[in-house]
């Protein structure tokens, strides 16, 4: 009986060559077939959400997902959308955001705001501030309605209070064995990682060891670490180096949120820190970052003026600290006063909102210290005994700003959260980041070419998180589109009057859904909390 040769002879064909042939043979068929489609976007300048450069081509939509791509055959079209003239890219997906309770309530649940700019997922969580139980927070989600998608982050901050409270002290064993315990929970639930605040109470309090125990359970899960640092002013180059510190030591993903140096006195600093992430990335480290394109941030006046360790304890307890006759006191008041000499005497620092008072909304603290007849550090500890205030703080370069968005790792995001028009006077960056970054610093100024702003915001975002059924025009992933005029998209809103809509926008799909039709909101609430697939946590060194 003879046997099969061991090689194969002239002429014959081996399996993996007639597998590819009919692989092959497959995609020519299935290309030559005609497309159905719920919806068409035709003929417009496809911007896949890669590298790559924008080509005309066609969408085809079919239920809640792509279904075609480019130049194929029709078939039944249901709509049919012309978009010559129209950019048609994924819809941008804002990897930091501060809607955990905004998306909740009634009248910001759509987050108009954000579609109006092309966003169709925001990820919430940030800051280490926002809901521990990421299960709850996605079933309330569901329940009630959202205008688009909503990726959660674990945060640490929170985490931290709900198992110790706010108190400036290291967890004891039992205390890190809950949050380690509520970490994998929340992974298990479908959060796509952790962040940190560690400006804030009580994340602050953290030090680096416990944050890399918490970030090795995240990492093997499957998930990112992303930090608002502990300096992004003169400390900024520590903090960095903490950051990486974390990465290598939990082996996870790092992601640094809103990059940026602030404080004239820190200006060209993040110049440095790129350098330094640069010569980590060569040797594996994977650590990314996001931006705003604005030139001021914005947070609590607290948060701003005070530092971290004075404000332990609660807000009575603080107050009490700055005010006592003792050489903490003395510290803690040094260091509010020289932050408020580094923005000119509070001039840079504007109320965004201020319960006690609302018609300081938008007003600068040393115009109204003035016209109180008071000092700066009187007036902050008038606003912060009265319960605080949010403001804008105009403290960054604009060269700065500009430079760090030319890098590919580099991703756009907003740092602000859904929003209606109010007597508030908070930072434009929740009504125009996306088309601030495209029209007016890609577009306009041509800062970074037009598919580098718009990988920024969709398959970078995407990728960071490490989402794979969204952020590119691809076949079988989720329809989440925007299409938009590159001539007129652009933001409107500004420092004074930041509750204006981004213009431009023509279309935005959420899971297959209109949201805005023809430059009109349709009130549709087609998106869905996103729940991630956790590895095993048998995550490999």
């Amino acid at each position: 009986m003879g046997s099969a040769p061991a090689q194969p002879q002239q002429g014959t064909t081996t399996f993996a060559q007639l597998r590819d042939n009919v692989a092959a043979l497959r995609k020519a068929i299935a290309a030559s077939r005609p497309v159905d489609a719920d919806v068409l976007l035709r003929g417009g300048l496809l911007f896949i959400g890669d590298a790559s450069e924008p080509k005309l081509g066609n969408v085809a939509i079919k239920e809640d997902k792509i279904v075609a791509v480019g130049e194929f055959p029709l078939g039944e079209i249901v709509w049919d959308i012309d978009c010559q003239g129209l950019a048609i890219s994924p819809g941008f997906i804002d990897l930091h955001n501060h809607s955990d309770n905004p998306i909740q309530r009634p009248a910001t649940r759509s987050a108009a705001n954000y579609l109006t700019q092309g966003c169709t997922t925001l990820v919430t969580g940030n800051c280490g501030s926002g809901p521990v139980i990421a299960g709850a927070y996605y079933d309330k989600l569901d329940e009630r309605g959202i205008g688009l998608n909503i990726a959660h982050l674990l945060p640490q901050g929170s985490l931290r209070s709900r198992v110790m409270g706010d108190n400036n002290r290291p967890a004891t064993a039992e205390e890190k064995k809950k949050m380690l315990e509520l970490a994998d929970k929340a992974m298990s639930e479908g959060a796509w990682g952790m962040s940190t605040g560690l400006i804030y109470v009580p994340g602050s309090f953290a030090d680096t060891d416990e944050l890399v125990e918490l970030a090795s359970v995240i990492g093997k899960r499957g998930g990112i670490y992303a930090s608002h640092m502990r300096g992004e002013g003169t400390g900024l180059l520590e903090a960095v180096d903490e950051i990486l510190e974390i990465q290598r030591r939990a082996n996870i993903p790092v992601h640094i949120s809103h990059f940026k140096s602030s404080g004239q006195d820190s200006w060209g600093l993040v110049r440095i820190a790129i350098e330094n992430i640069k010569a980590a990335q060569k040797k594996g480290a994977l650590v990314t970052a996001d931006q705003y394109p604005y030139t001021a941030s914005s947070t609590s006046l607290g948060a701003t003026v005070i530092p971290s360790w004075a404000r332990s304890g609660g807000r009575a307890e603080m107050l009490k600290r700055i005010q006592a006759d003792t050489d903490e006191g003395a510290r803690a008041r040094e260091a509010m006063q020289y932050k408020l000499k580094i923005t000119d005497n509070g001039h840079r620092i504007q109320i965004a909102n201020y319960s006690a008072n609302p018609q300081w909304a938008g007003r600068r603290l040393d115009e109204i210290a003035q016209e109180k007849g008071i000092s700066t550090f009187d007036l902050v500890l008038e606003i912060e005994t009265a319960g605080g205030a949010q403001i804008v703080n105009h403290s960054i370069n604009e060269d700065d700003v500009r430079y760090v968005m030319t890098f590919p790792w580099v991703a756009t995001a907003s740092d602000g959260g859904a929003k209606i028009p109010g007597a508030s006077v908070p930072h434009p960056r929740s009504y125009g980041t996306f088309s601030r970054k495209i029209g007016l610093y890609s577009i306009r100024e041509n800062v970074v070419p037009l598919n580098h702003a718009v990988r920024s915001s969709t398959g970078l975002p995407a990728d960071i998180l490490g989402m794979t059924d969204r952020g590119y025009l691809r076949p079988g992933l989720a329809a989440d589109i925007a299409v938009w005029d590159p001539e007129s998209f652009i933001d409107t809103a500004t420092f004074i009057k930041p509750h204006q809509y981004s213009e431009g926008i023509r279309y935005v799909f959420v899971n297959g859904e209109v949201a805005i039709n023809e430059g009109h909101l349709t009130g549709v609430l087609a998106g869905k909390p996103l729940r991630k697939t956790p590895l095993s946590g048998e995550k490999s060194n």
